[in-house]
C-alpha cells in the first residue's frame, strides 16, 4: 500500500510543477501583452513631420510615399528620373514634394539635402528611408569584372552612407529615424555580384549607425525583405543583364560550364523568383511605415513568408545546410558534373 506521507509528497510535487507552468505561461503571456501594447504606441504630430524618401520612381519608394502622404506627413520623394517625380506628383497631394536625386553623385546629393534643409527649416528632418537600390549586375560571380560590382556597391552601400551623412545633422535636430532597406540576401549570399555584398555593408552600417546614434535620441531601423516583386527583381531586365556577362565569357570559360548552361540557369531562376516573389509589396512598406511612426521602432523588420519561414532561419543553421539548398536550386557547371 502507499503510504499517506508518500501520496501526500506525490500531490506536493504535482501542483507545484503545475503551478511553475502555470506561472511560466503566465509570465510568457504577460511579455506577449507587453510587447504588443507597446509596439501598438505610436508618436503624433505627422502633419509637423518631414520624411526624406529615396527611389521613389517605382516599388517600395513610390508606394511609401503615396502611404505617408495619406497619413499626413510631408514627404520629400526623391526619384531618379523626371518622368517618375512626375507620375508620383500627380498621383499624390500638393503636400509630397519631389526631387531629382542620383545617389552616385556628390553634389546631386548636396543639392538635394539643401533643399531638404530649407523645407524642414528648424524642426528637422524626421525620418529618412534609404531605399534606392539596384540588382544587376547579378549572377555568377567569374562572370564578372569589378566595374559589375562597383556599380551595385555605389547605389546600394556608398550612396546609402553619403546620403546618410549628409542628412545627419537634420535628423540629429529632430531626433528622427533612419530607415535602412536591406534584404534578407544582407543574411544569406544566394548569388554572386554585387547586390548581396552591398547588402550586408547596410546591415554592419546600420548596426553601427544604431548604437551611436541612439545617444542623440535618433533610431534606425533595418528593413530585410524576402522576395517581391519590384524593378529589383523584374526578370527580363535580370536575364537580359546575364545575357550580356554571358556573351563576353572567353570560349574556355563558356565552355567549362557548358552550351546549356545559361539556358537552365535562366529557367531554374525564373522558376525560383516565380514561385518565391509577392506581389504585396505593402507587406514592406507597412514595416517602414511602422518604423517612421512607432514611438518604439524595431531594430529590424522581415517582411514576407519566405523571409520569415525560410530564408532568415536558413540563415542560422550550419552552412552545408543552406548550401544544399541552394546547389539544388542551381544548376551544375559542366566541368564540374564531369568530375
Amino acid at each position: 500500500m502507499v503510504s499517506t506521507d508518500s501520496l501526500t509528497t506525490y500531490l506536493l510535487e504535482v501542483i507545484l510543477q503545475h503551478l511553475v507552468l502555470t506561472s511560466a505561461l503566465l509570465l510568457v503571456a504577460l511579455a506577449a501583452i507587453r510587447w504588443y501594447i507597446r509596439d501598438s504606441q505610436r508618436v503624433g504630430g505627422f502633419s509637423q513631420k518631414h520624411v526624406l524618401i529615396t527611389g521613389c520612381d517605382s516599388g517600395f519608394g513610390n508606394l511609401l510615399a503615396r502611404q505617408l502622404d495619406r497619413k499626413g506627413f510631408h514627404v520629400i520623394a526623391a526619384c531618379l528620373t523626371e518622368k517618375g517625380a512626375a507620375d508620383l506628383a500627380a498621383a499624390a497631394s500638393s503636400r509630397l514634394k519631389t526631387l531629382l536625386l542620383d545617389v552616385t553623385d556628390s553634389e546631386s546629393i548636396k543639392r538635394v539635402v539643401e533643399c531638404v534643409s530649407r523645407e524642414v527649416g528648424e524642426r528637422g528632418l524626421w525620418g529618412l528611408v534609404n531605399n534606392a537600390g539596384r540588382s544587376i549586375p547579378i549572377g555568377p560571380i567569374d562572370w564578372m569584372d569589378l566595374q559589375d560590382f562597383t556599380k551595385v556597391l555605389d547605389v546600394n552601400l556608398v550612396g546609402v552612407i553619403e546620403v546618410t551623412l549628409q542628412t545627419l545633422p537634420l535628423l540629429k535636430k529632430a531626433q528622427g529615424r533612419v530607415v535602412n532597406v536591406s534584404s534578407i540576401l544582407g543574411r544569406l549570399s544566394l548569388v554572386g555580384g554585387g547586390y548581396c555584398l552591398s547588402k550586408y555593408g547596410v546591415q554592419a552600417f546600420s548596426d553601427s549607425l544604431r548604437r551611436e546614434m541612439k545617444l542623440f535620441g535618433v533610431k534606425v531601423s533595418i528593413i530585410e525583405p524576402g522576395f517581391f516583386k519590384t524593378a529589383v527583381t523584374q526578370l527580363d531586365l535580370i536575364e537580359a543583364d546575364l545575357r550580356r556577362l554571358w556573351a563576353r565569357l572567353p570560349q574556355d570559360v563558356q565552355a567549362s560550364y557548358g552550351a546549356s548552361y545559361f539556358e537552365d540557369y535562366v529557367k531554374a531562376q525564373d522558376f525560383s523568383m516565380g514561385l518565391l516573389c509577392s506581389p504585396d509589396i505593402s507587406k514592406v512598406t507597412r514595416c517602414m511605415e511602422h518604423a517612421l511612426a512607432a514611438r518604439f521602432p524595431r531594430a529590424r523588420y522581415s517582411a514576407g513568408w519566405d523571409a520569415k519561414l525560410l530564408w532568415i532561419p536558413l540563415s542560422y543553421l550550419p552552412s552545408f545546410v543552406s548550401d544544399f539548398i541552394i546547389n539544388v536550386l542551381l544548376p551544375s557547371p559542366k566541368d564540374v558534373r564531369s568530375m
